[in-house]
C-alpha cells in the first residue's frame, strides 16, 4: 500500500504559478500510474492531469498548455507545475495512484489511494 501527501499549495495572483508536489511513501511510485483531481467548494472531483507509468500523460483540455505534470522515481514524487493560474483554478488538489500502472486514466474509480489534498487559492 502506498500513502501520498501533497504539498506546494498555497494563495497566489491570477497569472502566476505554483507548483504541487506529491511524495510516496510505503511503495514505489514507479508501480502506478500517478493522477491529479481537484474539487472545489460545491463542485464534483474533477480530473486534471495523470502519467502512466511509461510516461504518458493526459490533461483535461481546459489545463493543457497551462500544467505540466512530471513524476522522478527516484525520489519517488509527482510534480504538477501550474502556470498561469486563473480564479477558477481554487481548488482542493489531489494526487491519487492508479495500481494500472500503464493507464493514465481520467476517471477517479480507478485510482485506489489518495492524498489529503493541498488548498489552491487565485486571487483576481
Amino acid at each position: 500500500q502506498v500513502q501520498l501527501v501533497e504539498s506546494g499549495g498555497g494563495l497566489v495572483q491570477a497569472g502566476g504559478s505554483l507548483r504541487l508536489s506529491c511524495a510516496g511513501s510505503g511503495r514505489s511510485l514507479s508501480n502506478y500510474a500517478m493522477g491529479w483531481f481537484r474539487q472545489a467548494p460545491g463542485k464534483e472531483r474533477e480530473f486534471v492531469a495523470a502519467i502512466s507509468g511509461g510516461g504518458g500523460i493526459a490533461y483535461e483540455d481546459s489545463m493543457k498548455g497551462r500544467f505540466t505534470i512530471s513524476r522522478d522515481n527516484a525520489k519517488n514524487t509527482v510534480a504538477l507545475q501550474m502556470d498561469s493560474l486563473k480564479p477558477e483554478d481554487t481548488a482542493v488538489y489531489y494526487c491519487a495512484a492508479n495500481p494500472t500502472f500503464t493507464y493514465n486514466s481520467r476517471d477517479y474509480r480507478d485510482y485506489d489511494y489518495w492524498g489529503q489534498g493541498t488548498q489552491v487559492t487565485v486571487s483576481s
